[in-house]
């Protein structure tokens, strides 16, 4: 008996029981969805982080006064041996960057390096002109002339803050495309030099930036960003705020220098002695993305997690209905056996249909995985994902959970008697 025959034969018993198949398929195909889905989100979620916080990209690094996201971030560089032996200045910890200090350490700062220093104001502002107004969802960010071009935002139309701007402290501002859209439509040119009210201060309009999309649902189109010293004045309640200094080196192999250079211009201005640990934090642009696709590492192993247990748990049910098939189909096998056929041809029979039946699912699940996994990318405003590694992995576990799942019932199948089998009733 050929391998080809053993095979057809193996595809129409296969077809013949499709109620049986269905489920069996349904069980390994929700489990490689799962895998596959599951790490094809997670895969658009790296996509997009690395898209949207390394703006700056490996050739950039901030300050600021304290561990963010409750202290999530390490600094990009740090020196275990010396800082253990160094102590912290309790008068000083916490404290928060103040305009001074950040702008005496831009004074200070003689690295050839694009600096920006900025300040988050509020994220509930309500933009208006006339009688239209914005829902109370508007970021208001002060920064300075270079703090568009270090944050990733290109300008469409219009002009950029300028220094002037910034150090005069007048009302002037550049939109978000969302913010642009709500008042002037898709005319892109109709908000330049405008008037606008943002929590019913006037400001006027000096340009438009390009779309840069979202994150996880927030826009980042629907921002306005003015001075720093506008945020101080108007924007930030908070006691606590405090600046942040980013910087932008023109080679990655620069980086090094520059915070060298960085931390010992800063130190003075925050008042630290020599034996005394710093009271605040550098960290590389690409640290924050690793920091993130670290953590994303933990999802994906809960992931896999997930789908070995599901695939297991289809791995014995697949075993247990081919047992039932090689009880059922006892007489067939004797029949088998009487006109010729081997214990290999048999064996190779109901190993084939196990396989046949992971297979299948897997293509079922590799397709409903990705397509789930691709709705999430839709939230996300990423490209289309397809992960072709856990694919390629996905269709290879199946193949071996049918391998491993009808090895036992192939074996017994084989070793059958045929003279007791033609006899089973």
């Amino acid at each position: 008996m050929k391998f080809s025959d053993t095979l057809g034969l193996s595809f129409r018993t296969v077809k013949s029981n499709r109620l049986r198949t269905g489920i069996t398929v349904a069980i390994i195909a929700f489990g490689i969805m799962a895998l596959v889905g599951i790490n094809t989100a997670i895969d658009a979620m790296k996509q997009k982080f690395t898209e949207s916080f390394s703006a700056m990209g490996a050739n950039g690094f901030t300050l600021h006064y304290k561990n963010w996201w409750g202290g999530g971030f390490n600094r990009s560089r740090v020196k275990s041996q010396k800082k253990s032996a160094l102590k912290e200045k309790k008068s000083n910890t916490g404290v928060p960057i103040t305009k001074m200090q950040a702008e005496t350490f831009r004074t200070r700062f003689t690295f050839p390096a694009t600096v920006s220093l900025n300040m988050n104001g509020v994220g509930d502002a309500v933009v208006s002109l006339g009688d239209k107004k914005t829902n109370p969802t508007v970021r208001v960010v002060g920064g300075d002339e270079n703090y568009a071009e270090l944050n990733g935002f290109a300008l469409g139309t219009g002009r950029n803050l300028n220094r002037l701007d910034v150090e005069s402290g007048r009302n002037v501002c550049i939109i978000g495309t969302d913010v642009a859209t709500k008042f002037f439509g898709s005319n892109p040119e109709a908000p330049v030099e405008k008037i606008i009210r943002v929590n019913n201060l006037p400001f006027r309009v000096v340009g438009v930036l390009e779309s840069k999309g979202s994150t996880f649902g927030m826009s980042w189109d629907n921002i306005v960003i003015t001075s720093y010293n506008n945020v101080r004045r108007f924007f930030n309640s908070n006691a606590n705020a405090s600046f942040s200094i980013q910087v932008k080196v023109p080679d990655v192999k620069m980086i090094d220098g520059a915070i060298d250079q960085a931390e010992g211009v800063f130190r003075p201005v925050r008042r630290l002695e020599v034996t005394e640990a710093d009271n605040f934090m550098i960290d590389k642009s690409d640290s924050v993305v690793q920091l993130l696709l670290n953590n994303l590492s933990y999802i994906t192993a809960a992931a896999v997690l997930i789908g070995v247990i599901t695939l297991l748990g289809a791995a014995i049910g697949l075993m247990n209905i081919m047992l039932v098939s090689v009880t059922e189909r006892t007489k067939e096998i004797g029949l088998i056996k009487a006109i010729g056929g081997r214990q290999r041809n048999v064996r190779q029979q109901f190993l084939l249909e196990s396989i046949l039946i992971s297979l299948i699912g897997a293509a079922f699940g590799v397709v409903l995985g990705v397509i789930v996994g691709n709705m999430f990318s839709l939230f996300l405003s990423t490209g289309f994902v397809l992960p072709w590694a856990w694919v390629g992995g996905g269709i290879f576990i199946c193949s071996l959970v049918g391998l491993l799942a009808g090895l036992y019932p192939s074996l017994k199948a084989s070793r059958l008697n045929p003279i007791e089998a033609l006899r089973y009733e």
